[in-house]
């Protein structure tokens, strides 16, 4: 079977992640003990269903524990398993709670040191909560919807779908450091040591990926090395991160404001490592 779970931190977007995969043809189950994943599984073969998609978060807590020894388990069994945690900064999850005005799933459960007569604060809450699921995010390929817009995450879910072929999938990322690092990071390079093309007028309206722009930097001599070495560096370790059964390994690139550098430089990344990885290309302030 090809089986996907999600899991993540309350508020990050699973519910929306698990319609994608509805969407896509998945079985799906939301908030599954993790102690009954072994029988769905089971039931599933019986039902010659082949692909299933279920969430997991902080409410199976009494279970979480067994997660990993389950997922090593049904991968011993011959299943494709793959783990998504989608999380976001806490001041994002504050606003979305806010918004929906939905209380946070631990908040009835876990008290606060000052006031253990009552529910803890929401920022409590979450913190609780990322401590819970510390041992599952270690194995799953995180995705960080902090600002980010339902239908970019449904955009992102199908690209990684897409991918479920793939025993690595290798993601390049643009992202403005002004904005913060991505929480999904798994390599990060800073670029701004770069010529910045936003000082030119003509440029800077443009992206890296107008000719323009990708014209000044193929100009710059640093812009060239710097590319081969976090080229080099990339081929260097990819193996072993493939060995590491890892199914995701995401590179993040940072500039000022995410527009000119940090687009170029993963632009060309992405071409040169296409023809032998299946890749696939995010920009964080531009999508």
């Amino acid at each position: 079977m090809r089986i996907i779970l999600i899991t993540g931190i309350s508020g990050s977007g699973k519910s929306v992640g698990l319609k994608v995969l509805e969407d896509a043809g998945y079985f799906c189950v939301d908030n599954l003990p993790p102690n009954l994943l072994r029988a769905l599984v089971a039931t599933c073969i019986q039902e010659h269903t082949d692909t299933l998609a279920v969430a997991v978060d902080a409410r199976s807590a009494s279970s979480l524990l067994s997660l990993p020894t389950d997922i090593i388990w049904l991968r011993e069994q011959g299943h494709e398993v793959k783990v998504l945690f989608l999380t976001a900064k806490t001041d994002s999850l504050i606003a979305r709670f806010s918004e929906t005005r939905r209380s946070h799933p631990l908040s009835h459960r876990v008290f606060s040191p000052q006031n253990t007569a009552g529910p803890s604060t929401l920022t409590e809450c979450i913190r609780e909560e990322r401590e819970m699921l510390a041992d599952i995010e270690e194995i799953g390929h995180v995705i960080d919807t902090s600002g980010m817009s339902a239908n970019k995450l449904r955009a992102w879910i199908k690209g990684l779908v897409a991918s479920e072929h793939s025993p690595l999938t290798l993601l390049f990322e643009s992202f403005a450091f002004k904005f913060g690092v991505p929480l999904d990071a798994d390599l990060v390079f800073d670029v701004r040591v770069l010529p910045n093309p936003h000082y030119d007028a003509t440029l800077r309206p443009l992206t890296g990926r107008d000719a323009p722009v990708q014209a000044f930097l193929q100009a710059q001599t640093d812009a060239t090395e710097l590319i081969a070495d976090i080229r080099g560096f990339v081929e260097k370790w990819l193996p072993a991160f493939k060995q590491d059964n890892r199914s995701y390994l995401t590179v993040a690139i940072g500039c000022t404001g995410g527009q000119h550098r940090s687009v170029y430089i993963v632009e060309q990344l992405a071409q040169y490592f296409r023809p032998a990885e299946h890749v696939l290309v995010r920009h964080r302030e531009l999508d």
